[in-house]
């Protein structure tokens, strides 16, 4: 007997459970999808998750580096 009823050929999630969304980029800082990527990955064909798979590591320089405290508000402000 073979397990080839219980598995599926999909491209599995990037998702590394690392979930924050950054605030500025709106792409989640683990997996570098954005909000409307991860809500629907589960509705996407093969096609279209491939693509974002490929876009993902071109998207890590859409992050900065947060200056927290009194330092991150004077330079916004």
């Amino acid at each position: 007997m073979t397990d080839d009823i219980w598995k599926r050929n999909e491209i599995e999630s990037p998702c590394i459970k690392v979930c924050v969304i950054h605030p500025e980029s709106r792409v989640c800082t683990g997996c570098l999808r954005t909000i409307d990527e991860i809500t629907t990955w589960a509705r996407m064909t093969p096609e279209e998750r491939r693509t974002i798979m490929v876009a993902l590591p071109t998207r890590a320089g859409l992050l900065r580096q947060r200056r927290g405290g009194r330092a991150g508000r004077l330079e916004r402000g």
